[in-house]
């Protein structure tokens, strides 16, 4: 009787067994106890199974010197999209230098070789937009996360163009230890200014770093006095420009300030570029420099303990005319043309990532852009916040497509005295006029 029911019992567990694999496999093999699917899409077991599906995309971007950041954080991204949607993805990163990376973009575009995503400065959303450059973002989800203000800079003839990345609060950078030491504030107006400079001469202190080798750091010096004496004195000048009833010599006094710099700045500026500026500043080589708080992380490289301010450049002798300038100067763009682009997609998002990207804009020493950004800020964001709250603040000019670039050029010969202002009133009144006439 007991063998009888011990045989039995075997009988009854080999039926079952053999019950559970002929329901679950579906003439695929064993379902190893995953959970069967609905829709017959594959269980997340199954996928493993599967040989991951390859796709390269294309990324350029205008900031070298964030190139360890991007990649490590787009090595988190592959393995997400591997995890998540058995997807091998290979990033191809381009990262040239900033001089020469704009032109390097518009021969890609144009010759229909287009990145999957790309930089580009805000200001320049409107010219790729109606080229056919740009792709429209507005549903995606990124959008819904972003702060409104920053949201605007942009959007273009209602839609959300690109993914911003720097939103800015700038001026110029000036070492708060010297100022202590020298008894100084940052000056509000050109006579300060030039008191200033006096006393850190006296001192045997360089006033301003100068660095020129790359053309882009002078231009932030017309950046920042264009954007104060335009917004402060001749608020319809860009409108009248684009009529062709304005000139740069109705905005003659930005090369006050200019000027200023230039005789007070460090020598032989043509051999030192961003990387060596950023370190002669950080050691204490020059008070001031015109640049932005987005070189930050160079800076704090090279001196961790740095102790430096930002603060909006004079223009005029009146206070309320030193502003700060509000802009996003980087933001990624959608190539409309790209073959990948739902992971492309995938990867834009991801730069917001709700869980990982306060780290990555924290690491980079950028402004936080969305409510899912939680870190603290850095010293110079609040100094820079205090005076957008006092209302001592513009938002960042829109110039056509060309201007910034020929200033860029224009102002590198200025300091070696082969232009003269007239000359470059002249040719920037003709670069603008010619940019306005072929859109």
């Amino acid at each position: 009787m007991k063998r009888a029911l011990h045989l039995l019992l075997t009988l009854t567990m080999v039926i079952a067994v053999l019950a559970a694999c002929s329901s679950g496999n579906n003439g695929n093999g064993a379902n190893n106890g995953a959970k069967p699917t609905t829709g017959g899409s594959p269980t997340s077991e199954v996928k493993t199974t599967e040989p991951p599906k390859k796709v390269e995309l294309k990324v350029f971007m205008s900031f070298p010197r964030f190139k360890d950041q991007f990649e490590q954080y787009f090595a988190q991204f592959k393995e997400k999209q591997l995890a998540e949607k058995n997807i091998d993805v290979t990033i191809q990163l381009e990262m040239p230098n900033a001089d020469q990376a704009k032109q390097i973009l518009q021969s890609r575009l144009s010759s229909g070789d287009a990145p999957d995503l790309y930089t580009l400065h805000a200001n320049d959303i409107p010219t790729y937009y109606d080229a056919g450059y740009v792709a429209d973002l507005t549903g995606q989800p990124f959008v819904g996360k972003l702060y409104e203000a920053v949201t605007e800079t942009v959007k273009y003839d209602g839609k959300v163009a690109a993914l911003p990345l720097e939103s800015l609060s700038w001026g110029y950078l000036y070492n708060k230890t010297i100022f202590k030491e020298q008894g100084l504030t940052p000056p509000q107006t050109l006579d300060e200014m030039k008191a200033v400079t006096e006393k850190l001469q006296a001192a045997g202190i360089k006033p301003f770093l100068l660095a020129f080798q790359e053309s882009w750091i002078p231009q932030l010096m017309m950046a920042l006095s264009l954007g104060g004496t335009v917004s402060s004195a001749h608020p319809d000048w860009i409108t009248k420009m684009n009529e062709g009833t304005a000139s740069y010599a109705d905005v003659r006094s930005v090369f006050d300030i200019i000027d200023i710099i230039m005789a007070n700045g460090t020598d032989k500026p043509f051999e030192t570029g961003n990387e060596a500026g950023s370190a002669e500043f950080a050691n204490g080589n020059a008070a001031m420099w015109v640049q932005g708080s987005w070189n930050a992380e160079t800076i704090l490289k090279v001196n961790p303990d740095m102790d430096f301010g930002v603060a909006p450049l004079p223009v005029s002798n009146n206070p309320a005319d030193a502003m700060i300038n509000l802009a996003t100067s980087t933001s990624l763009a959608l190539s409309p043309t790209s073959e990948n682009k739902e992971v492309a997609l995938d990867l834009l998002n991801y730069i917001l990532d709700d869980k990982d990207s306060s780290a990555l804009f924290e690491e980079l020493k950028f402004n936080p852009i969305a409510t899912v950004h939680q870190y603290e800020v850095f010293p110079w964001v609040n100094e820079a916040s205090a005076y957008v709250s006092e209302g001592k603040a513009y938002l960042d000019l829109k110039l056509p497509n060309g201007v910034t670039d020929e200033t860029a050029k224009l102002l590198q010969s200025y300091y070696i005295k082969d232009v003269t202002q007239d000359d470059i009133i002249a040719a920037l009144d003709k670069v603008w006029q010619t940019a306005v006439k072929s859109n």
